[in-house]
């Protein structure tokens, strides 16, 4: 159910987004480090949208990693300390299985 809510609420807000510049098509004077260019505003409206998706998007992937990479430290320092060994060992009885991957319980 939260998954549906999440995709009403992009598809909510790429439909504000695109009739919010197509309402705005007046040509606007962009300047780089090495020039100007004259681009519609459209155009800069839609790309900078996409940008911050796309910073926003790393920024919650790279969180998400992180958080996997300690969680799978973590599990292997626990594992270690219950056996006495320095290698860590499977416990079945913990496994939990997930959509697409699988996971160990705390």
């Amino acid at each position: 159910m939260k998954t549906q809510w999440y995709l009403l609420a992009g598809v909510l807000f790429t439909i504000v987004v695109a009739i919010f510049a197509v309402l705005n098509v007046a040509p606007v004077e962009v300047n780089y480090l090495f020039g100007t260019a004259e681009w519609p505003l459209v155009l800069v409206i839609l790309f900078s949208t996409l940008m911050g998706i796309v910073i926003a998007g790393s920024i919650g992937i790279y969180q998400v990693v992180m958080v996997k990479r300690r969680m799978q430290q973590k599990h292997a320092g626990t594992s270690m300390e219950k056996t006495g060994s320095s290698e860590p060992v499977a416990d079945k009885e913990n496994t939990v299985e997930t959509v697409g991957e699988r996971r160990r319980s705390r």
